[in-house]
């Protein structure tokens, strides 16, 4: 009986944590998110959830959160946040992307009130702790940036997520949609081009590489035309399934949100009532 009905949450659970993760993407949403009351709570609960996609959506809603400093104290101090964080990571279920993507907001937190000795001693003492846990995450993954043509709007930012979720080792993206870019890290075996050969697939998007030139300057470098054999993600089955791609309607109602914030608050109070219907019971 109660198998049933947990069962029957699970897709409410999944769409509300993508619907925060792609309000999270953009950057205009990212104060209201952390300052609304049932946000940050219902994203940290989410991180013990039993579903192995809602975590990894839930981890890249806070990613994108943590990109605004000022966001950063609020979050570390948020009940329950650094220790969920550790939970996920030191969990031996947890898929090794998403290990990396905890380990990677954990870090970010953890950094943000580095103003003592103490502070970078005790950082150092969970770093180590950490990569006793993961074996040394840095070596385990490497950052690319990606030009992507075509990249000019929030359903094609939504193709761009789907197709590189797909890919076995990505670990987690930020666009910066204002320069056509996204920003993703790899585990350090993925080539890059897989992540081109996936953008590529979504028929309306090129991708090239940023790369420093020996002079600093940035350029941008093509990919060679042959695709490359990708590796599915099968960690993550359930994550945003073909067919099930948001109606036209949530579209709208997701860009409409981006372009004004404003419109973010009416939304964020459906996600909190949400959120207390679920947990708070």
């Amino acid at each position: 009986e109660k198998m049933n009905s947990a069962m029957s949450e699970e897709p409410d659970a999944l769409s509300v944590v993508n619907q925060l993760r792609d309000l999270a993407a953009d950057p205009l949403n990212r104060r209201a998110i952390v300052q609304d009351q049932g946000c940050l709570p219902g994203l940290i609960l989410f991180l013990d959830h039993p579903s192995p996609p809602v975590v990894h959506s839930a981890l890249l809603a806070l990613r994108y959160l943590a990109e605004c400093r000022a966001n950063r104290e609020k979050m570390k101090s948020e009940l329950g946040m650094m220790l969920s964080l550790q939970n996920v990571i030191q969990k031996t279920t947890t898929p090794g992307e998403t290990k990396l993507l905890a380990s990677e907001v954990y870090d970010i937190l953890q950094s943000s009130s580095m103003s003592d000795m103490d502070n970078v001693n005790e950082m150092n003492y969970r770093r180590r702790k950490a990569q006793f846990f993961l074996g040394s995450t840095n070596k385990r993954a490497k950052t690319v940036v990606l030009h992507i043509d075509g990249l000019d709007d929030s359903s094609r930012r939504n193709l761009c997520e789907e197709a590189l979720l797909k890919i076995k080792g990505v670990i987690s993206f930020t666009f910066q949609m204002a320069v056509q870019r996204c920003v993703v890290r790899i585990r350090s075996d993925l080539k890059a081009e897989a992540l081109a050969t996936a953008i590529a697939s979504t028929k309306v998007m090129k991708a090239q590489q940023v790369v420093k030139s020996e002079s600093g300057e940035e350029v941008l470098v093509p990919f060679q035309d042959t695709p490359v054999e990708v590796e599915q993600n099968t960690d993550l089955p359930e994550y945003l399934p073909e067919d099930e791609s948001p109606s036209k309607e949530q579209d709208k109602a997701v860009s409409r949100v981006g372009s004004h914030p404003e419109g973010a608050g009416s939304w964020l109070s459906t996600a909190a009532n949400f959120l207390s219907r679920s947990f708070y019971w």
